[in-house]
Formats: C-alpha cells, sequence, structure tokens
C-alpha cells in the first residue's frame, strides 16, 4: 500500500470518490492510501445532532456516512483515508481503530509529543501543560471531565461497507483553529482542539503527511 498524496481537495467530490472505489473492489483489488488537506468544512457522522453545530457560518455542513459526530476539516490538517480489505488484511474493525490510532502516536513521537488515548473517544489527545512528556495518563479520568487537561491533535471516524474501509483519521499540524470553536468537536462540549504548532513543534503539512502515511502504511499491513 503505497500512499497516494492528493494535496488540498475538496471534500465532497473525495467522498464521492472513496464511495464509487469501495463499491467497484473485488478481492483482487490492491488497497489504497489517499493523504490530502481539505478546503474548510464541517463534516457530519451517521448519528451526528445538529444541537452539535453551534454556529457554522459561511463553512458548508456536509453530512456522511461515517460514524461519529461533527468535526472540521481545513487547511493545514492532514487528512487521511485508509481503503482497506479487512477480511484480507486479516483482523478486524476494533484492532484496525487501534492500528491507525497507533500509527498517530507513532507520528507524534516522530516529533517529541506523547499521544493519548481516552476510553470510549476515538481519537488521540496530548497533554495541555506539556504535550512533550512521556508519562502515561493514570488513574481514572475525573468525573464528568475525561478530557480535563487534554487537547485533542486528530480525529478519527470511520465507515465499513462489505469488509471495507472508507473515512479515516485527521492530523492537526497547523490549522486556524478558530472553526473548531464554532462546533462541539466529535460531540463533546468545550472539547479543547490542538495542533502540532500550538504546542511547539515546527513542522510543515508534507512532513507530517509523509511521516503519518509512512506509519499508516506499517501499522495496517496485514
Amino acid at each position: 500500500m503505497t500512499p497516494l498524496v492528493k494535496g488540498s481537495v475538496a471534500f465532497a467530490p473525495t467522498l464521492r470518490a472513496m464511495q464509487e472505489f469501495t463499491a467497484a473492489r473485488t478481492g483482487q483489488t490492491p488497497d489504497g492510501l489517499w493523504i490530502c488537506e481539505h478546503e474548510p468544512v464541517y463534516t457530519q457522522g451517521l448519528a451526528g445532532k445538529s444541537d452539535h453545530v453551534l454556529n457554522p457560518g459561511i463553512i458548508p455542513v456536509v453530512p456522511t456516512d461515517r460514524g461519529g459526530q461533527v468535526t472540521y476539516h481545513g487547511p493545514g490538517q492532514v487528512v487521511a483515508y485508509p481503503l482497506l480489505d479487512l477480511r484480507r488484511a486479516g483482523y478486524f474493525v476494533k484492532e484496525y481503530v487501534y492500528r491507525i490510532e497507533e500509527a498517530v502516536i507513532r507520528s507524534l513521537m516522530h516529533f517529541g509529543v506523547t499521544g493519548h488515548r481516552v476510553a470510549g473517544a476515538p481519537g488521540i489527545y496530548v497533554r495541555l501543560d506539556d504535550p512533550f512528556s512521556h508519562h502515561a495518563l493514570t488513574g481514572p479520568a475525573p468525573a464528568g471531565d475525561p478530557f480535563r487537561g487534554l487537547g485533542k491533535i486528530a480525529a478519527l471516524g470511520i465507515k465499513v461497507s462489505r469488509h471495507c474501509t472508507y473515512h479515516g483519521v485527521a492530523l492537526n499540524v497547523d490549522m486556524d483553529l478558530e472553526p473548531f470553536s464554532r462546533i462541539n468537536p466529535c460531540g463533546y462540549p468545550g472539547l479543547k482542539t490542538v495542533d502540532l504548532s500550538t504546542i511547539g513543534v515546527s513542522t510543515n503539512w508534507d512532513e507530517a503527511a509523509r511521516v503519518l502515511g509512512h506509519q499508516l502504511t506499517t501499522r495496517l499491513a496485514p
């Protein structure tokens, strides 16, 4: 699986292309990994609640067939869409999600940042007070606020059709984060969103895309 870097593309035609690719594929169709950057857009998951979209302004809100709630895509964010046949890969959806998250964690390690999982909340988070701390999160999550002291740096939303995946993961690199304040990110009111730039990492989209693409290719292998 070789990453195909598409650069800046609109979301809606990319979604249609993923759906068409998945519908047409056979047991012999090679897997794919599309890496791109989207023009500003809010995307809403299948079970998404409209009250999580607070004030979209001129940014379009596009309904999708992935899981999860609303999120934002925009310039300065690396979006990766693995197009995998899970039956051929030999693992199930739960492990697939774990492998994607592990690819993000390893990508963050490349930049000296420690990423964390939060139980029941797919995606990757960093400590706001010290994103470079290598200490694991310990103890139960604070009552009523599992994200206390954390910021979300990568969002994950997937779709599986006939054992084949599309949609994927978005890693925040160097963005205008203001649009996240106009939604409840991933359905969580008050959830802070960060990118590599705001936590002190100096890199660019191309480098982050290269690192994430390599990690996804490695971690998603059969």
